[in-house]
């Protein structure tokens, strides 16, 4: 969930990944498929300025979204903490930020975030978005609900003013956000320098791998995977892996200050190319890692692999809030872009990159049969796919890693999660790194 900012050996920039995503739309983009949205912009163009992540601020989309709504879209792409801190900080210079929901307790809890709630009876798709963010919290009854932060914890505003906490699951007519994108996240590795099948998180920490293995430097992030394999290999059974309390955090540092002295690990990358780098030449063998990170590598024609676990994945969601100074026909606007998020290019757009949108029916209509079949089936392809990237990404027969969407997100072990004890596990984390 970052930038793409480097070329790797390939000569896959992040200008090329851009054309080819936008070639791979096929015959939905530039059509201007996607109808039932106003006009009413045109003579009198609106201007927002949308703050986001490099997952969702990519020109195919900034371009569709104006050609189909007639409206003109500012678009800066930062990392998540740059965009958690222009929401608290300047409030002002945003019409729409697109936080992480793990962000939500920080961000939503704070006077400083001058946003407001997010009404759905506005929303015109909303009777078509997955369970997963309504009051039972699962897209199908046998779903997974997960440790930590699930996101419809925190997706409900109690009433029509933002109220610096939240309502249970269901439980308003407002939202703190509107979700945009999720995806269960996993460990990459490379199966020719391993050899074998990875099944476990455990694998994480083989002294095999010493000196091999890289994980992501946002603890909010990173002590899920860590408490994923330890608690795999048995050293740990924590209460609630995405709530560590303070005694649960100590033992899991000593764990981790051991396996830091014994060079276990290569290093903590911040950025989605660092990932992808690490990979491609080796320096990695297994890695916490992003789905498009995994794709960018096999396209270099590596034999890595996003492990399907049995212990389950690592699930998130990012999605967008709307500023509170929005008014008339810039909330309008606003609210026409949210509607557009759901009405199907999008979903498509970055469900060919892995990732998935709340409404999945609407995806299906951007997306050729054996697409969707690849991406959200879980299907064999019959054609090939290509990636977004440029180049063939699977060749008829092939299957997506992990299967389908069913059983990735229905089997979500835990959430990114802000703990209670967050402070305590930033100051720890800080020695950590600094040691």
């Amino acid at each position: 969930m970052s930038e793409i900012t480097k070329k790797v050996n390939s000569k896959v920039s992040r200008r090329s990944v851009l054309k080819g995503t936008a070639a791979a739309a096929g015959a939905a983009v530039g059509t201007g498929a996607i109808s039932g949205f106003p006009t009413l912009w045109a003579q009198e163009k609106v201007v927002l300025r949308s703050v986001g992540s490099g997952v969702s601020h990519i020109e195919p989309w900034q371009k569709q979204a104006e050609k189909d709504l007639g409206i003109k879209i500012e678009m800066t792409a930062l990392g998540f903490d740059g965009i958690q801190n222009k929401i608290l900080t300047q409030p002002k210079s945003f019409d729409i930020a697109e936080p992480a929901g793990n962000q939500m307790r920080r961000i939503w809890g704070s006077p400083a975030a001058k946003l407001q709630p997010i009404e759905i009876k506005r929303l015109k798709h909303w009777d078509e978005c997955i369970g997963m963010y309504k009051s039972s919290m699962k897209t199908w009854s046998d779903a997974k609900i997960g440790d930590g932060q699930h996101p419809a914890k925190v997706l409900y505003n109690p009433g029509k003013k933002k109220a610096n906490k939240f309502a249970k699951a269901g439980g308003s007519d407002y939202l703190t956000f509107m979700p945009t994108v999720h995806n269960a996240d996993t460990l990459g590795y490379r199966r020719d320098l391993v050899g074998y099948e990875i099944e476990t998180w455990a694998e994480m920490l083989n002294p095999k791998w010493k000196g091999k293995v890289c994980l992501q430097a946002f603890p909010d992030i990173c002590m899920m995977d860590l408490a994923m394999a330890i608690e795999a290999r048995g050293d740990i059974k924590y209460g609630n892996k995405g709530n560590m309390t303070k005694e649960e955090i100590d033992k899991t540092f000593v764990i981790l200050n051991d396996l830091k002295k014994q060079g276990h690990f290569r290093a903590f990358w911040t950025t989605f190319m660092e990932s992808v780098n690490f990979m491609t030449n080796g320096e990695a063998v297994i890695q916490s890692m992003w789905s498009p990170a995994v794709t960018l590598v096999q396209t270099q024609g590596i034999d890595v692999v996003y492990a399907d676990l049995k212990e389950g994945y690592r699930g998130w969601t990012i999605g967008n809030v709307l500023a509170g100074h929005l008014k008339g026909k810039k909330l309008d606007a606003a609210y026409e872009l949210l509607n557009w998020q759901w009405a199907g290019f999008p979903g498509a757009l970055f469900g060919r990159q892995g990732y998935y949108a709340p409404t999945p029916e609407r995806t299906k209509k951007f997306m050729s049969a054996d697409e969707y079949a690849y991406w959200i089936d879980g299907k064999p392809t019959k054609d090939g796919i290509t990636s977004p990237f440029g180049g063939p990404l699977a060749k008829p027969g092939d299957v997506r890693d992990g299967g389908s969407y069913k059983n990735r997100m229905g089997n979500i072990a835990v959430w990114n999660s802000e703990y209670d004890e967050f402070a305590y596990l930033v100051k720890k984390w800080s020695a950590f790194q600094a040691a």
